[in-house]
C-alpha cells in the first residue's frame, strides 16, 4: 500500500536513480541515460551534474513552467482571464470551478513532487561523496555548486507546491529512508523556515554570476538570493489556512527584514545584476535567444527540445492571436488581458504595449489588424518576436519562463522597507521610482509624486507591481499574499463595467476606433492634427471625415453585450471564485483516495 502511492506520486522512488535526462539547451544539452544506482549516479562530478539535470528537468514541460503552472495556475485575476468557455480543465482553473477530477491540478502537483524527490537524493548523496571533501579544489568546488543548486530547485518545488496547495506534505529525506511514504502534511510556517534556512547554506554554495562560466540556465548566487527574499515575503504576508481564514504568518517583520537584507545585498552588487535600461528589449532579448548583458532575469527555466516533456509553449498558447496563413505560424490568444488593465497604464509609460498586445495578424500579406477592447491579448513572449521565426503549426517555441527579474528585487526591497520602517526611506523610494522611471523612458517627468505615508507607498507599489509583472505569473500570488485578490477580483468587474459605460475616469475611452494599414503596421485616427503615431484610446471617438480607407472597430462598444456576468464568457471573472476556499487548490481525488483518510482536503473543497 505505501508503495503503490509513491510509485503513482513519482514514478519509481525506490533505490534506482530516476534521472532521465530529457534535454533541453543549453546547459541541459545532454546525452540521455536510462537508469543509474544510486552509487553510480554520484560516483563522480560529470554522474552528479547529470543527476542535477535531472532535477531541473521537472521545472520544464507541458506539466511545469513550460504552459501549465506559468500560463494556467496565475489566472484568473485582475490583469487577465484564460480564455474560452468553462471546462473541467484549464479555465475550470482559471474561473476557480477546482473539481478533484482536473487533471490540470492533479499533474503539476505530481510532477512537483518527482522534482521534490530527485532534489532529496541529491542533496543527502553529493554532500556524501568522498570528492565533496577529498577531492581537487576544481571537484570540491562544482560539487558545492550542484548541492546549493539542490537545495535551490527544492526550495522553487515546495514555494509553488505551498502557494498553490498550503499545507502540503514535506518530505526532506528521500524516499527510501522514509519510515512511511503517506507523509503526513506539514504546516506551512515550518516549511517555510526550513526553505528559508537551506538557502542561506545555498547562498554560500554556488558562484556569482560572472564566476559561474558561460552563460546557460543554472542557478547562481542572484537566483538564491532573490528567492530567499521572496519566499521570505511570503512567510510573513496572508494565505489561506485550514481554518478557513486568510491569516499572516507569525513574526512577519523578522521576515521582512531576510528579504530586506537579500534585496540590499544584490542591489550592491549590480555588476552581477541590474535593471535593463529598455522594458520592451528584456523581452526582445528573450525572444531572439540573445545575452542580456545586465542579466536582469536573475532565475528562469531553461526549455528546449521541441517536446512537451522539456520544452515551453510561451508564444503558441499565449502572446497576439496569429494564424497560421501568416509568416509567423499559427498561436496566441489563450490568455485575454483585461480592459481595466490596459487601462491602468499611463498613455507614456512603455510598458503597456509590450505587456498587452491589441493586434492580430491573420492573412498571408503579415499585415496586422485590430483586435476589440474584449480581445486583448498577452505580449512578452509573442511568437512573432521570435527570431528565428517558427512557420507553421509548432507547439514548442523555446522561450525560457522568467521566474524572477532585477526590477522585482527593487520593488521587494522598497516593500519590505516600508513594512519595516512603518514607512519608506529615502532608498525605498529610489529603489521604487528607478522601475518607474525605467517605464517612463524619455518621460521620466510625468511619473508623477510618490507617496512618503505607509499606506501610500504600499499601494504605490503593489500598483508598480501590477504593471511591471503582468503575465509573469506573478499577480494573482501576491494579491494572495497581501489578502487582496477576492476585493480586486470585485473591483476589476467594477471597472469593466465602468470602461463599458464610460464614465467616471473612462469618460474618455471611445466607443468605436478607427484605423487603417501604414505598410504592415496599424495607422490610428485619433482626431484632425494629431501626429501620425498618436493612438485614440483615452479620446472620445474620433471619426474621420470621410471614412474611406479607414476601419470602424468596436472599442468600449464591444461591452455592451450585457454578459459582464456570464460564467461562459470571458467576462465571467473568477465565476466560482469563493473567499475562504478558493485562495488554494484542492488535493485531486487520487491523491485523496491513495492516502486514505490520512490527508486533510482543503477548505472548502469537502
Amino acid at each position: 500500500m505505501q508503495n503503490r502511492f509513491y510509485k503513482w506520486l513519482a514514478g519509481s522512488v525506490s533505490l534506482i536513480m530516476i534521472f532521465s535526462t530529457i534535454s533541453c539547451k543549453k546547459y541541459t544539452e545532454v546525452e540521455p541515460v536510462s537508469q543509474y544506482s544510486i552509487s553510480q549516479a554520484f560516483s563522480d562530478v560529470s554522474n552528479a551534474t547529470n543527476a542535477i539535470i535531472g532535477v531541473y528537468d521537472e521545472l520544464q514541460g507541458d506539466a511545469g513552467y513550460g504552459i501549465r503552472i506559468s500560463m494556467y495556475y496565475p489566472y484568473d485575476s485582475d490583469e487577465g482571464v484564460v480564455s474560452g468557455n468553462i471546462d473541467n480543465g484549464r479555465r475550470g482553473i482559471g474561473r476557480y470551478q477546482l473539481l478533484l477530477t482536473n487533471s490540470e491540478v492533479s499533474n503539476p502537483f505530481r510532477q512537483l513532487y518527482r522534482g521534490v524527490e530527485k532534489a532529496n537524493l541529491c542533496i543527502e548523496q553529493i554532500p556524501l561523496m568522498s570528492q565533496y571533501n577529498n577531492g581537487s579544489e576544481t571537484e570540491k568546488a562544482q560539487l558545492r555548486r550542484l548541492h546549493g543548486e539542490a537545495l535551490t530547485l527544492r526550495a522553487q518545488f515546495y514555494f509553488e507546491l505551498i502557494r498553490n496547495w498550503g499545507d502540503v506534505p514535506a518530505p526532506m529525506i528521500p524516499a527510501y529512508k522514509q519510515t512511511d511514504l503517506f507523509v503526513p502534511q506539514m504546516n506551512r510556517d515550518s516549511t517555510y523556515d526550513q526553505l528559508i534556512a537551506d538557502l542561506a547554506v545555498a547562498k554560500d554554495l554556488v558562484p556569482w554570476r560572472l564566476d559561474a562560466g558561460p552563460r546557460n540556465e543554472r542557478i547562481t548566487k542572484g537566483a538564491v538570493m532573490a528567492l530567499r527574499a521572496k519566499i521570505a515575503l511570503f512567510r510573513g504576508g496572508y494565505a489561506l489556512r485550514s481554518n478557513g481564514q486568510m491569516e499572516r504568518g507569525s513574526n512577519h517583520i523578522n521576515y521582512y527584514q531576510i528579504a530586506k537584507q537579500e534585496c540590499e545585498e544584490l542591489m550592491a552588487n549590480r555588476s552581477q545584476h541590474d535593471l535593463n535600461p529598455s522594458f520592451e528589449d528584456i523581452w526582445k532579448k528573450v525572444t531572439s535567444f540573445t545575452y542580456d548583458p545586465k542579466a536582469e532575469i536573475i532565475f528562469e527555466v531553461g526549455a528546449g527540445g521541441g517536446n512537451g516533456n522539456s520544452d515551453s509553449r510561451m508564444g503558441n498558447y499565449d502572446g497576439p492571436n496569429l494564424s497560421n496563413a501568416s509568416r509567423y505560424g499559427a498561436g496566441g490568444g489563450g490568455i485575454i488581458m483585461l480592459p481595466n488593465y490596459f487601462y491602468a497604464f499611463d498613455s507614456v509609460d512603455t510598458r503597456r504595449d509590450i505587456t498587452v498586445t491589441h493586434y492580430q495578424v491573420t492573412s498571408s500579406s503579415n499585415i496586422k489588424s485590430q483586435r476589440k477592447l474584449g480581445e486583448l491579448n498577452t505580449g512578452k513572449y509573442r511568437r512573432d518576436w521570435r527570431v528565428p521565426l517558427l512557420p507553421g503549426t509548432v507547439l514548442n517555441v523555446g522561450y525560457n519562463w522568467s521566474l524572477i527579474r532585477f526590477a522585482d528585487v527593487l520593488l521587494m526591497y522598497a516593500e519590505a522597507v516600508n513594512e519595516i520602517n512603518n514607512g519608506p526611506t529615502p532608498e525605498a523610494i529610489t529603489a521604487f521610482e528607478e522601475v518607474r522611471k525605467r517605464a517612463y523612458r524619455n518621460n521620466a517627468d510625468k511619473i508623477g509624486i510618490t507617496p512618503t505615508d505607509k499606506d501610500g507607498f504600499f499601494n504605490a507599489i503593489a500598483n508598480e507591481r501590477y504593471l511591471e509583472f503582468g503575465h509573469e505569473g506573478i499577480r494573482k500570488y501576491d494579491l494572495l499574499r497581501w489578502n487582496l485578490l477576492a476585493a480586486k477580483l470585485e473591483e476589476t468587474r467594477t471597472k469593466i463595467r465602468e470602461i463599458r459605460d464610460r464614465i467616471g475616469q473612462y469618460a474618455n475611452v471611445p466607443q468605436y476606433i478607427y484605423w487603417k494599414n501604414n505598410g504592415e503596421e496599424i495607422q490610428y485616427y485619433a482626431g484632425d492634427g494629431a501626429p501620425a503615431n498618436a493612438q485614440p484610446f483615452w479620446r472620445p471617438t474620433q471619426v474621420p471625415s470621410p471614412t474611406t480607407g479607414w476601419t470602424k472597430t468596436n472599442w468600449a462598444e464591444h461591452l455592451t453585450s450585457n454578459q459582464i456576468d456570464s460564467k461562459q464568457l470571458w467576462e465571467g471573472i473568477a465565476s466560482f471564485f469563493v473567499p475562504g476556499k478558493s485562495e488554494l487548490f484542492p488535493y485531486d481525488q487520487a491523491t485523496i483516495s491513495a492516502y486514505q483518510g490520512r490527508l486533510k482536503q482543503n477548505p472548502g473543497y469537502n
